[in-house]
């Protein structure tokens, strides 16, 4: 990943080699461009951190424009929530697949266990936890092999609300 900088400021962020050859199309670069033709040319080397957790359900994930730390450009990552009703949705959905999967165990000539009562009231009880859409902690099914457990869907935030 690049950054094009012209008098310090940043002109394009991300920036390809793509992007330069389209920018010079009277220059010949060679396959590889060592950093100092980029940087010749106004275009560095971003340095970019590995991807934080999140909950790409409720979450979304922004890349912040580098900055220049020493003498390289570094990017970063913010996580930022959803608008809740879009989050809220997502995880309703989720719920109610989750429900219909087990609506043939509340058939009539189905006796249902308690174990799956208890799990089918708890996904409709979904909405009344604390941390409702952003932290959910779904139930463990209990048709699921035993080697599954409870999942929940948070990550550490950083907001920008």
């Amino acid at each position: 990943m690049y950054v094009k900088v012209t008098n310090g400021s940043i002109d394009q962020f991300p920036y390809t080699i793509g992007d330069l050859r389209r920018d010079n199309p009277n220059t010949s670069f060679p396959k590889s461009i060592p950093n100092s033709i980029l940087e010749s040319y106004g275009v560095y080397r971003v340095t970019v951190p590995s991807v934080p957790s999140y909950n790409p359900a409720v979450q979304t994930l922004v890349t912040n424009p580098p900055t220049l730390n020493g003498s390289s450009w570094e990017a970063s990552y913010t996580v930022e929530n959803r608008p809740q009703s879009v989050a809220e949705g997502v995880i309703r959905e989720r719920r109610n697949k989750l429900l219909t999967a087990t609506d043939w165990m509340a058939l009539s000539d189905v006796t249902m266990s308690s174990e799956m009562t208890t799990y089918r009231q708890a996904l409709r009880d979904i909405s009344s936890q604390s941390g409702f859409p952003y932290s959910v902690t779904w139930p463990t099914d209990p048709l699921a092999p035993s080697s599954e457990s409870s999942s929940t869907a948070s990550s550490t935030l950083t907001t920008s609300e």
